[in-house]
């Protein structure tokens, strides 16, 4: 890669410096760092963590679950607006369901409600309405809720928490539990700047390079943590009580448990609990493993809320492909397109990291405000790089597989597939084919997926898609200008 393409890119994700300043992350020098792990809530300390991999020509095919749910995090910073139903499973289907329509209506003390609106929530979101008046309610009511990243769920759990705690008792009160360092961080944030006018609540940080002394009580009012670094605070240097918690949260239920060990602390950490605290459990799933796992962390019938995922559909796609001989076969088609038919915004997808690379050298060689992405990249970075795109400051996005969730653009209006995505093993993942071709499609409008095809090997991936789906994909003819014009039409 040229020194002139770094230089576009520094310039390219000029700003987000102040965005990871903005997540109040303190770097340490190593180990020998040792901040206070009882500090208040404006005084949180955190240490980033390099997470960029080696060489540019790797096969990316997607990323982990915790990785997933922390870009989710970093982008909505603003509630999804979701459609789907509320369900909601109780041991007694006729006791009455409550629900807000607004905050005051939850009787929430004024420090809690200042901080609510100051966050910029005018309005409970759609599970929220439903969530927060069972969450509130006494006595205190277990709950198992799902839901789909942006939606609220994380600052449902955390009115809860503060609602709960009396911060005239000076130890910890509520407990929640994340399963990685980024992911607890982002909630510390949130808790943090929900409780800024409880002007006593002190918050702790139960994650890596907080250190704490034995037998010294914590007289902070929340922990936020992961579940190792909480087990030895609890356990190893005793420096709060499992049975004092008035409440109890684990979020990313689904990402928990695809952590090693991470679910056997959780449930060792729960049974010190005492009969009394309130227990929640949060995911953006509720498959089999996951229902497993809450019905062991969650006792007492549990309500169960789940917010119904809108199903992605093909129906307003329109897909074609194109035959190319190579990839810069490939390039060339990809400039026909663009020269006969106007493009809002465009996602473009990419194999390797190299090839995506490569083809950004050649767009930005030919006018276009190009945006990259790709694994090596951290995520706040990724975040910010999508950021850009969503907010239009760059017109395509190219990228692997990094980004085939999560993005909604309502001015995406086409996506092309570079390269056709594979498994691990070779084989044609039209799991990936339709989240990356539901990039466009948003919100109800016409949307086109272009695929390029270079072999039989290809073009076989592609009639296996077309198979799966059920759907035509036609073939169009990158030379034929005419024809490419009225596919936009």
């Amino acid at each position: 890669m040229s020194e002139n393409w770094g230089e576009l890119i520094t310039k390219q994700e000029k700003g987000l410096a102040a965005q990871v300043d903005a997540l109040n992350i303190k770097k340490e020098d190593g180990a020998s760092a040792q901040p206070q792990a009882g500090a208040g809530a404006s005084k949180v300390q955190n240490q980033t963590e390099n997470t960029s991999e080696s060489t540019d020509d790797t096969d990316e095919t997607g990323q982990t679950k915790s990785e997933i749910s922390l870009l989710h995090k970093l982008l909505n910073t603003r509630l999804v607006q979701a459609k789907a139903d509320i369900e909601v499973l109780r041991k007694d289907p006729n006791s009455p369901l409550y629900s807000v329509k607004s905050f005051e209506a939850l009787h929430l003390r004024d420090t809690l409600l200042k901080g609510v609106y100051d966050m910029g929530f005018n309005a409970p979101s759609k599970i929220q309405e439903t969530a927060l008046p069972t969450l509130l309610a006494d006595p205190p009511c277990n709950m198992i809720a799902q839901s789909q990243s942006g939606t609220g769920k994380t600052a449902a759990f955390t009115l809860t928490m503060l609602s709960r705690v009396d911060t005239s008792l000076n130890y910890p009160q509520c407990l929640c539990l994340a399963p990685t360092y980024e992911l607890a961080i982002q909630i510390g944030e949130v808790t943090r700047n929900m409780g800024k006018f409880m002007t006593d609540l002190q918050i702790s940080m139960a994650v890596r390079q907080q250190r704490v002394t034995r037998n010294q009580p914590l007289r902070s009012h929340v922990i936020i943590g992961t579940p190792g670094t909480v087990m030895d605070w609890a356990t190893k240097f005793k420096v709060f009580a499992l049975n004092k918690i008035r409440v109890f949260v684990l979020d990313e239920a689904d990402v928990m448990i695809s952590q090693q060990g991470h679910q056997d602390q959780s449930i060792r950490l729960q049974r010190e609990l005492s009969s009394e605290c309130q227990m929640l459990l949060f995911s953006a799933t509720y498959d089999a493993d996951v229902m497993a796992f809450a019905e062991r962390i969650i006792p007492r019938d549990p309500v169960v809320i789940k917010l119904r995922r809108e199903e992605q559909s093909l129906d307003n796609i329109e897909q074609y492909y194109i035959e190319c001989a190579d990839q810069q076969g490939k390039f060339q088609a990809l400039s026909n397109i663009y020269s006969a038919i106007s493009i809002g915004q465009s996602m473009i997808f990419c194999a390797t990291r190299k090839t995506a690379s490569w083809l950004a050298e050649k767009m930005t060689a030919d006018g276009h405000a190009v945006g990259l992405l790709s694994g090596e990249l951290d995520i706040e970075m990724r975040a910010a790089i999508i950021k850009r795109f969503r907010d239009g400051k760059e017109k395509v996005l190219i990228t692997t597989n990094v980004s085939a969730r999560g993005i909604d653009v309502e001015q995406v209006t086409v996506v092309v597939n570079f390269d056709l995505p594979l498994t691990r093993d070779y084989q044609p993942d039209c799991e990936t084919y339709l989240h990356r071709i539901g990039r466009t499609g948003r919100f109800g409008k016409k949307g086109l997926a272009i695929n390029f095809v270079d072999g039989n090997r290809s073009l076989n991936t592609l009639r296996y898609i077309e198979k799966h789906f059920g759907r035509k994909i036609n073939r169009l003819d990158a030379d034929d200008l005419d024809a490419i014009e009225k596919i936009s039409a």
